[in-house]
């Protein structure tokens, strides 16, 4: 299961990334309103912490559902990153003791208006993968908008600008 493993590693290596240009924010700049789905940089990257935390449970089976959303948003991008990466790192490990039967078997994934709600675990990290990228590119536009140049986050695979993390499993 390679490319799971491949996926959750960029997914973790672009966060990283990210999270690393917001060192240069001025003061308040992470939780100042900005354009974007979400208002402002904290509360864009604090949704793909949460998402993050509700498929990942589900991914475990950690029975949470939920109840992952009962917790205060974080405003310290420094806090949140280091969330982040312990998350991107549960993922990953995740990814990496997957098996062939276990991409079909079907993990319960709680939801407002059905509590009993399954998904096959390929399915659910593809979406997991596709939503952190959706809403990054939100967090790269709000980053811009705020003044500071938003890093390459694309440049994962490819051997011109690999990313250090990419190279166990494309040398």
């Amino acid at each position: 299961m390679p490319y799971f493993l491949q996926m959750a590693l960029n997914n973790a290596w672009a966060n990283a990334t990210l999270y690393t240009a917001f060192q240069d924010l001025a003061p308040g700049a992470f939780s100042a309103p900005r354009p974007g789905f979400f208002p402002s940089l904290a509360e864009t990257m604090n949704h793909i912490y949460e998402v993050d935390l509700y498929y990942i449970d589900a991914l475990e089976e950690g029975g949470q559902g939920l109840a992952v959303y009962n917790r205060q948003p974080i405003s310290d991008h420094a806090v949140l990153g280091q969330m982040q990466v312990e998350a991107d790192m549960r993922f990953a490990r995740f990814c990496q003791q997957l098996s062939e039967d276990d991409l079909s078997r079907r993990v319960r994934t709680a939801r407002p208006h059905d509590p009993d709600v399954t998904e096959r675990i390929d399915a659910l990290i593809l979406h997991l993968v596709q939503h952190q990228i959706h809403h990054r590119g939100q967090a790269h536009v709000q980053l811009q908008e705020a003044g500071v140049m938003p890093p390459q986050l694309d440049e994962f695979h490819l051997e011109d600008d690999r990313a250090p993390t990419a190279r166990a499993y494309f040398p």
